[in-house]
């Protein structure tokens, strides 16, 4: 979570981060391997968030731009337009929690590994969430997450991901848990979903994307892959 780049390259993390997103992730599904009504909006116009308030809009568009912050790599999350795809996600199955079981009884304190045990839908775990942290950093910073400078959001996302921070209605680690596993889910999407603008993350990897013909390079192992990728809709990058 930094501007400054690293050796070994963003490139490579991002490369490995994209085999590490699971088919089943901590809130039960993947929103890329389970939504399929997300439409892209017309290019060129300007997105209005569907399901998130003007301050929740501006707390996910600053913590994403932490955790994928630009450099010369490739683009950042929010260039890639993962808040997009976040919040198009909300307002589909997924978000509303339609691919598993959501009834209880619920036990917050067990272990990931045996499924997901809060009782928010993806959307209510936004929402609650996002609201928590705010008033965190009002009373510990007098500013919320999102004027908070650089380096104090990192502060308050790695406080996040080690469970430093404690909210009453659900552990702060799984929160940061589901929106890092949504900002790679959208970063690295197929560009109908809303993120992975131009392609560029997959640009930024090497990623053919959806070409439908591959019988001229099967034979040539090891040679650089000379064409762009191209998008499901069969957009070319």
């Amino acid at each position: 979570m930094s501007n400054k780049p690293r050796s070994p390259s963003r490139r490579d993390f991002l490369r490995q981060s994209m085999v590490a997103v699971p088919a089943v992730t901590l809130l039960g599904g993947s929103a890329l391997a389970q939504s399929q009504n997300a439409a892209t909006p017309v290019a060129g116009t300007t997105y209005s968030p569907r399901y998130f308030t003007a301050p929740e809009w501006e707390f996910l568009q600053a913590a994403v731009e932490r955790l994928i912050p630009p450099n010369d790599d490739g683009p950042s999350a929010v260039e890639a337009g993962v808040p997009e795809f976040i919040d198009r996600q909300m307002e589909d199955t997924y978000g509303h929690g339609g691919y598993w079981y959501m009834q209880g009884p619920f036990a917050p304190d067990t272990p990931p590994t045996l499924g997901y045990q809060l009782r928010f839908t993806p959307r209510e775990l936004y929402r609650t969430a996002i609201a928590a942290v705010d008033d965190w950093c009002q009373q510990q910073h007098n500013k919320k997450f999102a004027a908070l400078s650089a380096e104090e959001r990192d502060g308050v996302l790695h406080q996040l991901e080690k469970g430093e921070i404690k909210f009453d209605q659900m552990p702060a680690t799984a929160f940061f848990t589901q929106l890092l596993t949504n900002t790679k889910e959208g970063y690295f999407a197929d560009p109908m979903y809303g993120g992975n603008k131009h392609m560029g993350a997959w640009k930024m990897i090497g990623f053919p994307g959806a070409r439908a013909d591959y019988a001229d390079w099967i034979e040539q192992p090891g040679k650089v892959y000379p064409f762009g990728p191209v998008s499901i809709q069969g957009d070319k990058a």
